[in-house]
C-alpha cells in the first residue's frame, strides 16, 4: 500500500453545487469528452468517499467501486481502472454515480464530504474532474422507513422513488444535470493521502433466477419468499408494470429475524407508472429475499445478482466421513459471505473487521480460495498495524469511525504465530513483514514483564476472552503474547534483526519455565486467583503454541474430554491442541460432538456465531476454524518455508479416505490418502520448484515410493529420489522428495 499522489495532476475533488454532504447522498456526474485517437490503455485512477458506479458511453465498466475508508485513520482508498476498452473515437460520455454514506461506522470512517475525484491522464488525451463536469444531487435516492440499519452499519436502507427520477441521465447530454464545486487537490483534507486499492474488483455472478419463488397472499399486500441457492450478498432485482405511488419493500430473512440482534439492510421502491425495473445498488445478504409488493401488483419478474471477493473456490476437502464433509462445506460458505472490503464477523449485524475473527478467516482463504484472497489477509493486517494510536495501543475493528478500543486478545492473536507470521508462512511476502514489524513491536512494549518472565495483567480496554463462562482470562493473555512473541522471534530472524531474536529466545525460555512452575498445579493450567471450571481454551492455546511438557499431555486431554467452555471461535484451538499433543481420534469426536447441531441443521448454509442459532448471527466465518484442521492435520499440509518453497504432507489418518487440493503461490498441492487394515496409501502431487517432506506413522514395517521400496524393517532402502530423511520423530517417518508425483504404500 502506498501513496501514489506524484501522479496526479490536476484533477481536483468535487461534487454538485447543491450538496450538502447529508447522510445516504446519492450524487450523479457525468462529463462529455471528445477524443481523436483510442489509446490501448487508458488508466483512471477514481477516488470517492464512499462507493460509484462508473458508465462508459453507456456500458457499466465498475459496479460497486470504492472501498470504505480507510487505510489508515485519515487516508482514503482509490481505484485503478483501464477503460480504454470503452472508448471510441469522437464523442465520449463519463457517468459516475456516488454514494456518499455520510456515517461512520464499525468498518468505515466518513471523511465527512461526499465528493469524487477522477484522473484518467494518457499521451493522447487527459481527462480530469474538475468544474467543468455536470453533477447534480438524485433526490430519486432516499432514506428507506424505520427500523433503520443499527449503528455500526455506515450504509443506510435505500429507498428509490422512481417518480423522481431523472430517466437516462447517464447517457442523455441534453438532461442538464447542473454545476460542479472544487473542492480540493488530491491529497487535500478531508481525504488525505490516496492509497491504491489493494484488493480486486468484485466478483459479479449475474443477473439469475431464485432457486424457488412462492407468493404468499395477504390483506393489503402480498409477500414474495424468494429462495436463494445459499447465504449469499446480494443485489436483488425486479421488472413490473405498475401505476404511480406504489411501495414495494424488498429484504432478506436476516432483516426479518432482526430480533436475534440488531437491524439490517432492507430496500423500498415507490413505483412510476407503466414498465419499469429496478436493482438495488446497496448488497444484502441471506437464505431468503422477501417482496413485498401492493396486491394491485400481479405480474413481477424477480431476479438476485450475487457479488462478492473475486476469489475462485479452488480449494477441495473430502473424506469418508460424510460430517466433516458437511462442515467443510459450510465453512467455506461462511467465509465467502464474510469477505468484501474486509473479512467480516457478521455481513448483516456489522460488517466488522473483528481481527479475531480474521485469523480464523485468513487461515481458512488460504486453504480454501485461490491465492487473489491473499490480499484481503494483507490488507486486514497493515490495516490493524497502520490504524496504531499515537501512545502504541492497536485495536479493532478498523477501518472504524465510532469504535477505537484496544481488544488486546485479538490483537495478540492477529500480530502473533497464526496471524501475520502465519501469512507470511503462507505467501512469502517478506516485504509485509518488514513494514509492520516496528509498529508490532511498539504495540508489544506497552505489556510489562514479571522479573520471573510472566506477563503482568493489562486492563486495556476490553479484555475479552471469548463468548461464553469459565474464562482464566489472566491465563488467556499470558499465552496469547507467548503467541505474539513467537511470531515475532520467527519474523526477526527472517528479517535478520538478530539481537532482537535473542531477546525474544530469552524471554520464552524463561516464561516457558515460570508458566509450568506457576500455573501447572499437576492435573491443569490455573491462575491461582481464578475461581471458575477449568479453562478448557487455557489448556488449549498453550498446547497449540507447545509450552506443556509431554509428560502433561494425558492430563490436558482428560481436562478437554470434561470441560466444554470454548465457543465456536476457540474450539478450532482446541481440536488443534488434540493433533498437536496426539489425540487425533478424540479431536474429531469431540469437535462432530459440539458443532453437530450447527452442521446438521438444514435451514442455513452457514455456520453460527454461538452454538445455538437464537445467538446473534447465524453466518460467523470465526466458526470454520475446524475447516483450517482439515488441512493441516487430517491431509497434513503445512507449509515449512514461506511461499511453500518447502511442505509438510504428513497425514493423521483418523479416517478411512481423505483427500485434499490447495493452491498455493507455489502452485497447486494435491494429495489424497487411503487407510485399510495393514496397508495405507498416500499419492501428493508436489509442484515444480518446491521440496515436500512426507510423512507416515511410524509403524509400518515396509515402505514404498513410486513402487520402490525405501524403508524396510526400521532401516532406509538407499533411493535416489529422496533428498533427506528423518528418523528421530517417535510418530512419523519423515522423508523429503522434489516435485513430481508421488505414491507411497506402507504395509504392516
Amino acid at each position: 500500500m502506498s501513496l501514489l499522489g506524484g501522479n496526479w495532476q490536476g484533477a481536483q475533488w468535487i461534487c454538485p453545487e447543491e450538496n450538502k454532504n447529508q447522510a445516504n447522498t446519492w450524487m450523479g456526474f457525468r462529463k462529455e469528452v471528445h477524443i481523436s485517437k483510442v489509446p490501448q490503455t487508458a488508466f483512471a485512477k477514481i477516488a470517492v468517499d464512499s462507493k460509484y458506479w462508473l458508465w462508459v458511453n453507456g456500458e457499466i465498466v465498475v459496479r460497486e467501486g470504492g472501498l470504505k475508508r480507510g487505510p489508515n485513520p485519515n487516508d482514503t482508498y482509490y481505484d485503478q481502472v483501464d477503460v480504454a476498452p470503452y472508448l471510441k473515437k469522437g464523442k465520449n460520455i463519463i457517468s459516475i454515480l456516488v454514494w456518499y454514506f455520510g456515517k461512520d461506522g464499525f468498518s468505515h470512517k466518513s471523511s465527512g464530504k461526499g465528493a469524487l475525484l477522477f484522473d484518467c491522464q494518457t499521451p493522447e488525451f487527459n481527462i480530469m474532474s474538475n468544474r467543468d463536469w455536470q453533477g447534480r444531487i438524485l433526490s430519486a435516492y432516499q432514506t428507506a422507513s424505520p427500523p433503520y440499519p443499527n449503528f455500526r452499519l455506515p450504509e443506510s436502507s435505500i429507498l428509490y422513488d422512481s417518480r423522481q427520477e431523472i430517466e437516462d441521465w447517464q447517457n442523455n447530454t441534453d438532461i442538464d444535470l447542473g454545476e460542479c464545486v472544487e473542492l480540493g487537490d488530491a491529497g487535500d483534507s478531508p481525504w488525505d493521502n490516496l492509497y491504491l486499492r489493494p484488493i480486486p474488483f468484485w466478483k459479479n455472478y449475474g443477473l439469475r433466477g431464485y432457486t424457488s419463488e412462492i407468493r404468499l397472499t395477504g390483506n393489503i399486500q402480498d409477500t414474495i419468499v424468494c429462495e436463494l441457492p445459499y447465504n449469499a450478498q446480494v443485489s436483488p432485482y425486479f421488472r413490473i408494470d405498475a401505476v404511480a405511488g406504489k411501495k414495494i419493500t424488498i429484504c432478506t430473512d436476516n432483516y426479518i429475524d432482526f430480533e436475534r440482534g440488531d437491524a439490517s439492510i432492507k430496500a423500498e421502491y415507490i413505483t412510476k407508472d407503466g414498465a419499469q425495473e429496478f436493482e438495488c445498488l446497496g448488497w444484502m445478504n441471506g437464505h431468503k429475499v422477501y417482496y413485498i409488493v401492493p396486491k394491485s401488483i400481479n405480474k413481477i419478474e424477480v431476479k438476485y445478482r450475487e457479488t462478492g471477493y473475486n476469489a475462485e473456490f479452488t480449494g477441495h476437502f473430502s473424506c469418508s466421513d460424510p460430517f466433516y464433509n458437511k462442515f467443510c462445506k459450510k465453512a467455506v460458505r461462511t467465509l465467502y459471505v464474510n469477505m468484501r472490503d474486509t473479512y467480516m464477523d457478521c455481513p448483516e449485524r456489522e460488517r466488522a473487521q473483528w481481527t479475531g475473527d480474521a485469523v480464523n478467516e485468513a487461515g481458512q482463504a488460504f486453504y480454501a480460495l485461490s491465492t487473489s484472497a491473499h490480499a484481503l489477509t494483507k490488507k486486514w493486517l497493515h490495516e490493524v498495524i497502520n490504524w496504531q494510536k499515537p501512545n502504541g495501543q492497536l485495536f479493532a475493528p478498523v477501518p472504524a469511525g465510532n469504535w477505537d478500543k484496544e481488544l488486546s486478545g485479538q490483537i495478540l492473536s492477529t500480530i502473533g504465530y497464526f496471524g501475520l507470521w502465519n501469512y507470511y508462512l503462507h505467501t512469502g511476502d517478506k516485504q509485509t513483514l518488514e513494514d509492520l514489524y516496528d509498529g508490532v513491536k511498539r504495540y508489544l512494549s506497552l505489556w510489562k514483564i514479571e522479573e520471573n518472565g510472566l506477563v503482568k495483567f493489562r486492563a486495556g480496554e476490553w479484555q475479552w476472552g471469548d463468548w461464553g463462562d469459565n474464562i482464566d482470562i489472566v491465563l488467556i493473555h499470558n499465552i496469547l503474547y507467548y503467541h505474539a512473541i513467537k511470531g515475532m522471534y520467527n519474523s526477526a530472524l527472517v528479517l535478520n534483526k538478530i539481537s532482537d531474536a535473542e531477546h525474544y529466545n530469552d524471554w520464552m525460555t524463561k516464561f516457558r519455565k515460570s508458566f509450568n512452575e506457576t500455573y501447572w498445579n499437576g492435573t491443569a493450567y490455573r491462575h491461582p486467583d481464578y475461581t471458575g471450571a477449568t479453562d478448557d481454551r487455557v489448556q488449549a492455546l498453550a498446547a497449540v503454541i507447545g509450552l506443556p511438557e509431554q509428560s502433561m499431555y494425558p492430563a490436558i486431554l482428560h481436562v478437554l474430554k470434561n470441560e466444554f467452555h470454548a465457543s465456536p471461535y476457540m474450539e478450532r484451538y482446541v481440536m488443534q491442541a488434540l493433533f498437536e499433543i496426539g489425540y487425533p481420534e478424540y479431536a474429531v469426536e469431540r469437535y462432530k460432538k459440539r458443532f453437530e447441531e450447527m452442521v446438521n441443521n438444514e435451514e442455513y448454509s452457514t455456520l453460527w456465531e454461538l452454538w445455538f442459532k437464537s445467538g446473534p448471527t447465524i453466518n460467523h466465518a470465526w466458526s470454520g476454524g475446524g475447516l483450517i484442521m482439515m488441512y493441516q492435520y487430517i491431509c497434513g499440509i503445512v507449509p515449512i518455508k514461506a511461499g511453500y518453497k518447502t511442505f509438510e504432507v504428513i497425514p493423521r489418518p483418523v479416517f478411512n479416505k481423505a483427500s485434499a487440493n490447495v493452491e498455493t503461490v507455489a502452485g497447486t498441492i494435491k494429495t489424497e490418502f487411503e487407510k485399510l487394515e495393514t496397508v495405507f496409501k498416500l499419492n501428493v502431487q508436489v509442484p515444480a520448484g518446491t521440496t515436500c517432506i512426507l510423512g507416515i506413522e511410524n509403524n509400518y514395517e515396509e515402505v514404498a515410493l513410486n513402487g520402490k521400496i525405501i524403508w524396510k524393517k526400521g532401516e532406509c532402502v538407499s533411493n535416489k529420489n529422496i533428498l533427506n530423511i528423518d528418523v528421530k520423530d517417535d510418530r512419523y517417518l519423515k522423508f523429503e522428495v522434489p516435485n513430481g508425483k508421488w505414491r507411497v504404500t506402507a504395509t504392516k
